[in-house]
């Protein structure tokens, strides 16, 4: 079974970019533009880890992970919150809602990649345990 990954951004270029390279390292990539849809989209798709951009539409990422982590179901879900808003209170801010980790843009795919696979496919196997 393949990690799903929802990306949740608004930019275009940055999703073609997160799309291409996580399909490529073996991710199921769904991606939600704006903070509304993330939050619909992560309680009906349960990813097994969110990309989340902070400056959304809608709703901002800092909301999304607030509604993310209010529902316990959600609790253990990854949350890898990747912006240009790498102000240190953007950062302590992301923590404090619970993000599992932060990275600015512009950023490097081989680490965006290594993180977000990393944390998909730790909980993948933690989703199979359960189901046994």
């Amino acid at each position: 079974m393949q990690p799903v990954v929802l990306v949740a951004e608004d930019e275009t270029s940055i999703v073609e970019s997160l799309n291409f390279i996580l399909r490529r390292a073996g991710a199921d990539v769904r991606i939600s533009y704006d903070g509304e849809q993330a939050i619909r989209d992560i309680a009906n798709v349960r990813p097994h880890v969110v990309v989340l951009d902070i400056m959304m539409p809608r709703k901002d990422g800092f909301e999304v992970l607030k509604a993310t982590r209010a529902n316990p179901d959600l609790s253990g879900l990854p949350v890898v919150v990747l912006t240009a808003k790498g102000q240190e209170s953007d950062r302590e801010k992301a923590e404090a809602l619970g993000a599992t980790a932060f990275m600015t843009k512009p950023f490097s795919n081989a680490e965006v990649v290594e993180t977000v696979m990393a944390l998909a496919e730790s909980r993948l196997a933690e989703c199979q345990a359960q189901e046994a």
